[in-house]
């Protein structure tokens, strides 16, 4: 009897323990959401772009005379200083090798100058023979006029003839410098590498050292080894890393035209351990046209940047490093903020889903800046109010929500 009484009561039990499984199974759930709040902090929007360091003014040591530098020794990094430190040796060039067209006419330009000497000189001598008896003339003529026996027009003749035959002496005598002036031109074309008066195979002066023409570091080399160079042909390049450094920076045209002189930079992955400080300096008045990695036509504009802080925490940077500059173009030391994942579109407008005891409720909000981490909120939010972070498409306005 005990029996039948007890298979019921285990029934029913069965039933319900069930019926609670399946209720619990189906009963609704909040949605697990990322929850964040709305707070004041400081927020700063910055233009971002890679940049290189450089020297403002980088000198370019070249040779001042055609010859042959010698090897350079100094090596990329040392210092040396403006007027003292010799950077390089260099030899003037002997003169090249003739070949034998080149000697004939040659020869013939020094025969043909030294008969021309010999014609000016013979005009001097006709020249001072024609004034010495244009003086005889003039001494003749001048005592009959005092004497009353010539008139006064014949000794003025007599004058101008004196000085015309001075005036030709003197051309005579400047056309003999001028011809002893070619015929040492025309001599000097004769002069070969070989030739003993050149000094055969040794140089033709001593060695032209080159000074550096400013205080700083050597930063590149650009010809080391012996050769013979032109004049004015690059050696080095030299530069003040120390004081004259500073980052160049090719902004989009479209922001170069937000910055101002004068805005703070922040100087990041530049490799050491703390953020630099610099300040924009200039922004070029000339675009140019650049096609970026992705084979999009841009135009872009040259930014330069002066480091400011402590120069030592930047000892490591040199000329031609790479850096990422932050152009901080509006901050706000205590600005209304949501991070920017919280917002969507609604429409024209910008929403949140708040929080509101325990459920989605969607708002409509109005921001000002955001740089892409967060949003500054104007209208819409206050201080400390709970929103979803990362709204999916499962949350909806009214929508039961917990904290994942």
């Amino acid at each position: 009897m005990a029996k039948r009484n007890t298979r019921p009561i285990l029934s029913l039990f069965v039933v319900a323990l069930l019926g609670a499984g399946l209720t619990w199974s189906f009963w609704p759930r909040p949605l697990m959401v990322d929850i964040g709040n709305v707070q004041r902090e400081p927020m700063i929007v910055t233009i971002d772009e890679d940049g290189r360091t450089r020297v403002h003014d980088a000198y370019i040591v070249s040779t001042p005379v055609a010859g042959r530098l010698l090897r350079v020794e100094v090596e990329p990094g040392d210092v040396v200083e403006k007027g003292k430190s010799v950077v390089a040796q260099m030899l003037p060039i002997n003169p090249a090798a003739l070949d034998i067209r080149t000697r004939e006419q040659a020869r013939a330009a020094v025969t043909a100058a030294e008969a021309a000497l010999r014609v000016a000189k013979a005009d001097l001598n006709k020249a001072i023979a024609d004034l010495e008896l244009e003086q005889s003339e003039l001494k003749r003529t001048q005592s009959l006029a005092k004497r009353g026996t010539v008139s006064q027009s014949t000794l003025e003749r007599a004058q101008s003839k004196t000085r015309r035959a001075s005036a030709t002496r003197d051309t005579a005598e400047a056309a003999i410098s001028m011809r002893e002036a070619e015929l040492v031109n025309a001599r000097a074309r004769l002069i070969g590498f070989d030739d003993p008066k050149a000094g055969g195979n040794a140089p033709l002066e001593k060695e032209i050292p080159l000074y550096s023409p400013t205080d700083g570091r050597i930063l590149k080399i650009v010809q080391r080894s012996a050769t013979t160079l032109p004049a004015g042909a690059p050696v080095m390049e030299i530069g003040n890393i120390e004081g004259d450094l500073e980052i160049v920076v090719e902004l989009l045209s479209s922001d170069a035209v937000q910055i101002r002189e004068g805005n703070r930079v922040i100087i990041d992955d530049w490799g050491g351990e703390e953020l630099l400080g610099g300040k924009v300096s200039r922004i070029d008045p000339l675009g140019f046209t650049k096609i970026s990695a992705l084979g999009v036509e841009e135009q872009r504009v040259n930014g330069v940047i002066q480091f400011t802080g402590d120069q030592v925490k930047r000892d490591a940077l040199g000329h031609g490093f790479r850096v990422t500059a932050r152009i901080v173009v509006w901050e706000d030391d205590n600005a209304l903020v949501v991070p920017s994942n919280a917002l969507f579109r609604m429409g024209e407008n910008w929403a949140v889903f708040a929080v509101v005891e325990g459920k989605a409720t969607q708002k409509q909000v109005t921001i000002g800046r955001n740089n892409g981490l967060k949003a500054q909120i104007l209208e819409g939010l206050d201080i400390g109010d709970a929103i979803i972070l990362y709204p999916s498409a499962a949350v909806s306005d009214g929508k039961a929500v917990a904290s994942r």
